[in-house]
């Protein structure tokens, strides 16, 4: 995939922006820029999946998404922009990146060393076939979607707009993401407490006030086979 170039107004060297309202925010994002580096295997380190959950192979990171589990990054951050690539390989898949994880919830989940997924705020990561899915079994699907719900689990978040029915998450403001056996390509930036999501190249959706604004970033398996691919992560003031 071509390097992302996401286009938003922004001023680095001012990052007291959490407040701002999504459309003002404009600027140009290229992921091979200096301080851009890429996560390996030695960035990571397991937490309750089991030893062959994940597995790198020629800079691919596969998830067979047994157990319901986190993949955590070795420290901790507080602001950053990553870019990265995910495929599900089954219709309906399910999966997630974590941003700001809580270091308690992680401990927890270390110790405990039973399925189950952190605190922090979550970036969904569902294939289109999941709301097919859950309409057949006879389910609402109104309170989520398949193009990159943004919502807080276990911590604090205010999201922006569109809101799910009970306000809990942010909507995408456009449905971009492709289906299973696709590669989708996610950016995120995380700013003093402001988490935003663009989706193949566009800004659809993210929050603010998010509370802890520091922690673990994490990758989720969730019960379906998933790849991720060119994982690059730059640090911030």
């Amino acid at each position: 995939m071509k390097k992302a170039a996401i286009l938003f107004s922004f001023v680095f060297a001012s990052l007291g922006l959490a407040s701002a309202a999504p459309e003002s925010m404009k600027a140009v994002i290229d992921d091979s820029a200096p301080g851009f580096r890429e996560l390996t295997a030695a960035d990571f380190a397991k937490v309750n999946s089991v030893d062959d959950t994940w597995s790198w192979k020629d800079g691919v990171l596969h998830c067979t998404g047994n157990p319901v589990s986190v993949m955590r990054t070795a420290k901790e951050y507080k602001n950053f922009e990553i870019s990265f690539e995910w495929m599900h390989e089954k219709p309906a898949g399910n999966s997630g990146f974590f941003v700001w994880t809580t270091p308690a919830s992680i401990e927890k989940l270390t110790t405990a060393g039973k399925p189950g997924l952190p605190q922090g705020i979550e970036v969904q990561i569902l294939d289109l076939g999941y709301a097919t899915q859950v309409k057949a079994s006879g389910n609402p699907t109104d309170w989520f979607t398949c193009h990159g719900d943004v919502f807080a689990v276990g911590v604090k978040m205010t999201p922006f707009a569109p809101l799910s029915p009970n306000g809990s998450r942010s909507f995408p403001r456009k449905n971009l993401t492709k289906g299973h056996g696709e590669w989708n390509h996610y950016y995120v930036r995380a700013i003093n407490g402001e988490v935003r999501l663009w989706v193949n190249g566009e800004e659809v959706a993210g929050g603010n006030g998010c509370d802890p604004a520091t922690g673990y970033l994490c990758l989720e398996s969730e019960g379906s086979p998933i790849q991720f691919r060119k994982l690059r992560l730059r640090e911030l003031p």
